[in-house]
């Protein structure tokens, strides 16, 4: 294998700035500090060599940086210049936001199909600000239930009839083809959720010889060759050969985790298989997830799915996609499936990988090997969200960034505070206390160089929750009552632009101030301060001299009263007991709008009724 000897550290890279320079903001009137502004600084190391050529892997995990924690940098102008830019600026680009479109308990209402109720919900999330819906799996699962990471059938998008029914779990095909083209039409890009490491629901046994692993350790063996019975032969009924003629069966594979001769579970790898090289060295080999672990190496297989992935392009108007488990398959084969993508397909696909580890390092050298072509998750970023809000008034704010992999990647970090997998009752839960979820949102959508922000569906919406009721009466509300999460992405929307300066001074108060670009909502900026602690608390903070005389409220309606803009761009701005406040230009570009918005999170037809025909107002 290939060695990486390094990593490129975070750079102090402000794209939304007009200056480049790092230089404090202009002192507190009367004083000679900065008000506790934070100075960032970055690791130092050597540049990583270029990905190696041909199909040979780095070895990702050879070699290590010195252990960090560093905090992101501040986007800020050089003192005197208190404009963030002039009218005359080049206009940037509107923010992007994902929405992730689902939650892991949603029920399967074959009356009410996912893809219609999110069709007729697209012009509201338009207005909030989403340009990205995430997806779940839309191939045929191997039960009609199924979320779709346990998939059949590839090639099956809800169009035959397979595994005991036509439709997915979220509706049929033509459905989702209606969604793609209305969000398309909404400006909303598809992310579709490419589940590519396994298998499921084989339509009959094989035999196969094979040899028991250690399911602690991948690499050691724990018995001799023998022979089981496996789940390994598909011949997809309900398709036959339309789209792809290809027939899984036991050479298509590496391994299983049941012998369905002796009804035992285990791990088996098959005689004549190896695990892949290049993948996590979790349990020594990670290669292994579930059900028909997939060979990206025959030839077959890859010939299929490099098809496949353009046949998608032809059937759905998508944005791009997220890669389900990418830790669990070789790094080599996504490479080559993302150069496939970028000659073939789509090269302005946006595309996402689920590498469920907390070492920002190591994703960083990832996201080197695979071209800075894919994104990753920010893991540790959550991480530190459930061990801040865990810990209440002892966990340091201004601790949140360490480690994160926003910090090393920014433009490849897709930052999040909940998702399906982290949810209550799942196999990755990561809790963050319900008090601290809007502070985690105001961190992820309102900062400069943070990443791209993934807006959870239960956040939104609600949680069914782990133990549905019949009569609903565990159904989570949203968060905040669904109130401040809405008003938190249009506050994105509308005023997360220009520069930045930060008050990361105290361990239970911070804060932070954009100031805006001119050609977003006509410069108007904003200021947030948070706080974990038990009591009122404030910061005084910069907003730009231009903004001097206005007078500023809490748009999140949480902390009352008002504030004015000094003469040099200055104010006190504060924020009530464990929480947040968000504080705009009363007179601001799209104020009134987002005042006046009402956010409609009864979309389910348990929660309100129209008394004419109880159909929900969001189910059209």
């Amino acid at each position: 294998m290939s060695e990486f000897l390094g990593l490129a550290p975070p750079q102090n890279n402000h794209p939304t700035s007009s200056s480049s320079a790092s230089a404090s903001p202009p002192p507190v009137p009367g004083s000679s500090s900065t008000s506790g502004l934070v100075s960032s600084t970055s690791p130092s190391g050597p540049a990583p060599p270029p990905a190696p050529p041909g199909t040979h892997s780095p070895d990702l995990t050879s070699s290590r940086l010195r252990p960090h924690r560093t905090r992101l940098p501040s986007t800020v102008l050089p003192n005197p210049l208190l404009i963030p830019s002039s009218p005359s600026s080049p206009p940037i680009p509107p923010n992007k936001t994902i929405l992730q479109s689902f939650e892991w308990y949603l029920p399967h209402v074959p009356s009410r199909p996912h893809w219609r109720l999110l069709t007729s919900l697209l012009p509201s999330l338009s207005t909030l600000g989403i340009t990205s819906v995430w997806i779940p799996p839309a191939c045929k699962a191997a039960r009609p239930e199924g979320n779709g990471y346990d998939i059949y059938d590839l090639y099956d998008l809800g169009e035959f009839d397979q595994k005991g029914s036509r439709a997915t779990k979220w509706g049929t095909k033509s459905e989702l083809v209606t969604l793609g083209d209305v969000a398309a039409q909404n400006g909303v890009g598809l992310l579709f959720d490419a589940v590519l490491n396994h298998k499921a629901g084989a339509d009959f046994v094989q035999e196969v010889v094979a040899t028991r692993v250690d399911g602690a350790d991948r690499r050691r063996e724990v018995g001799g060759k023998e022979k089981i019975v496996a789940w390994t032969g598909y011949r997809f009924p309900g398709r036959g050969e339309r789209y792809s003629n290809l027939k899984w069966g036991r050479q298509h594979f590496t391994g299983i985790d049941w012998d369905h001769g002796t009804r035992k579970k285990g791990v088996w790898r098959f005689e004549g298989k190896e695990w892949a090289g290049d993948v996590d060295e979790e349990l020594g080999n990670y290669d292994y997830l579930m059900f028909a672990d997939v060979d990206h190496k025959h030839p077959d297989v890859r010939r299929d799915l490099f098809n496949w992935a353009g046949w998608l392009s032809r059937q759905v108007k998508l944005g791009g996609m997220r890669i389900d488990a990418v830790k669990h398959y070789s790094f080599s084969f996504l490479r080559d499936f993302v150069r496939h993508i970028d000659k073939n397909v789509d090269r302005d696909w946006f595309l996402v990988g689920e590498y469920w580890r907390e070492d920002s390092e190591f994703l960083a050298r990832y996201i080197e090997f695979m071209d800075h072509r894919i994104s990753l998750f920010d893991v540790q970023l959550v991480s530190n969200f459930s061990r801040l809000s865990l810990m209440f008034e002892k966990g340091d704010l201004r601790t949140v960034f360490d480690d994160a992999l926003v910090v090393w990647k920014p433009d490849n970090a897709v930052t999040f505070v909940v998702n399906h997998d982290t949810a209550e009752g799942q196999s990755l839960e990561t809790p963050v206390a319900p008090y601290f979820i809007p502070l985690a949102y105001a961190l992820i959508l309102l900062r400069a160089n943070a990443g791209l922000p993934c807006v959870f569906w239960a956040d939104l919406y609600g949680s069914f929750g782990q133990h549905p009721k019949p009569d609903h009466s565990n159904f989570v509300p949203p968060t905040s009552g669904g109130a401040v999460l809405p008003r938190l992405m249009l506050a994105r929307r509308f005023w997360a632009y220009g520069s930045q300066y930060d008050y990361f001074d105290a361990p239970s108060c911070v804060g932070f101030t954009r100031l805006g670009h001119p050609s977003q909502s006509g410069g108007d900026g904003l200021a947030v301060v948070m706080t974990n602690g038990w009591e009122y608390a404030s910061k005084r903070m910069f907003v730009g001299q231009h903004h001097a005389g206005e007078v500023w409220t809490d748009v999140l309606r949480w902390c009352p009263g008002r504030v004015v803009i000094d003469g040099d761009g200055w104010a006190e701005f504060p924020v009530t007991c464990r929480s947040v406040s968000v504080w705009v230009n009363c007179a601001a570009q799209n104020r009134e709008f987002v005042d006046g918005y009402v956010f409609n999170t009864g979309i389910y037809r348990f929660q309100k009724t129209d008394e004419k025909d109880g159909r929900n107002a969001g189910e059209k």
